[in-house]
């Protein structure tokens, strides 16, 4: 697809300037900004906003950056004025040059740009949501972060996006000084030392951005969440979500997530919610990037594997066996259970990981339950 700028300006010259960049222009009314800042809508390369004729930096300039702060802007300005530098820089402006605008000047500014935003290597990222609360969903995520540690180290992230209640710090044994609430709020500031204060690193060799300890007073934008994946994805090469399944900002903003892990188990409301889960999961983000696992696996349960298959529309990818008093030992003393590699829950959890990662042929799953309760478990 070609590389395009957003021009908002009548100057046809500026149009013709930009496209001898090279990259695609389509000249757009100043009243554009308003529908560029819509959370979902699509973003072009790069801005450029001509204030020559109107040196009144738009208001929407300012939601437009804070719902998409990965998306360039450059102001053509008369002049370098420090009052609307300054108003510049608070609204999130990237470049700015002034006129008399040469065709070399704009193809820096052009090119700066576009070497921020440029897509580099992206790293696997793997989200986790629990189809039902108590399933495991944090546990499975922590081990698996931490089996990819092992195969990644110090290139290995976990990010708890249950922003101001989740226990990921705690299946660690960490203590996180900064939370993800900080880096949202300050996404326009994330580069790779700013980020590197926010995290804590695990002994295994994973990072955490924990959940806050302090509570939030509204629901984040969807643009700052995109923009800190985009870039937890660009800095490391697997990174762990663990998802809070009722929250449909994070569910809506998962576009940079390479698989998305439904976690369930063989109870019956748990079957149901996963189907829900599984429906509008995939209706959102295809077929391809869901894999469904099961926590607590029970040959012997009424509802078999076959019978969770067919309700939830997916095949299970993985079982992890049932052990509840390792899990709980695990938790408590904050040492992730593939730290000790003796039991079949350890090995289950780095088979899991190895698989994410690729390094290990996948492991069909064990299928061929008995099919009882079908007729209930149809939502």
């Amino acid at each position: 697809m070609p590389q395009v700028i957003k021009l908002v300006s009548s100057d046809a010259r500026l149009a013709q300037s930009l496209r001898e960049t090279g990259m695609e222009c389509v000249v757009v009314p100043r009243e554009a900004l308003s529908s560029l800042a819509q959370p979902g809508a699509h973003q072009p390369e790069m801005v450029v906003l001509d204030l020559r004729n109107d040196p009144q930096i738009p208001p929407a300039l300012g939601v437009f950056k804070r719902q998409h702060p990965t998306t360039g802007v450059l102001l053509v300005v008369s002049r370098l004025d420090p009052a609307i530098m300054l108003e510049a820089m608070r609204a999130g402006v990237n470049e700015c040059v002034a006129d008399p605008v040469s065709v070399p000047e704009l193809q820096a500014a052009v090119k700066r740009l576009k070497s921020n935003v440029a897509a580099r290597p992206h790293g696997d990222v793997f989200a986790f949501v629990g189809a039902k609360g108590g399933v495991g969903a944090t546990t499975v995520a922590v081990n698996v972060a931490t089996a990819l540690a092992k195969i990644a180290p110090d290139s290995s992230l976990m990010i708890d996006l249950n922003v101001a209640c989740g226990d990921a710090a705690v299946f660690l044994g960490s203590e996180p000084r900064f939370s993800v609430l900080d880096a949202l709020e300050n996404v326009n500031r994330l580069d790779a030392a700013y980020f590197r204060g926010l995290v804590v690193r695990h002994k295994s060799g994973l990072d955490l951005l924990g959940a806050s300890g302090r509570p939030t007073t509204g629901a984040f934008e969807a643009g700052r969440l995109r923009a800190l994946l985009d870039f937890a994805g660009q800095a490391h090469r697997y990174t762990v979500l663990d998802v809070p399944r009722s929250d449909t900002t994070v569910l809506d903003s998962l576009e940079s997530t390479t698989k998305i892990v439904l976690v369930a188990n063989q109870e019956l409301a748990t079957v149901r919610s996963a189907s829900r889960m599984a429906a509008t999961l995939r209706q959102r983000y295809g077929q391809d990037r869901l894999r469904l696992v099961l926590t607590r696996t029970d040959r012997r349960a009424e509802i078999g594997h076959e019978d969770v298959e067919r309700t939830v529309g997916i095949g299970i990818r993985h079982t992890f066996p049932s052990d509840y008093r390792l899990a709980l030992q695990a938790m408590n003393k904050g040492r992730p259970i593939v730290l000790d590699n003796h039991n079949d829950l350890s090995a289950a959890f780095t088979a899991f990981a190895r698989e994410l990662a690729g390094t290990a042929e996948t492991q069909k799953a064990q299928t061929g339950q008995p099919r009882t309760l079908f007729g209930r478990l149809i939502p």
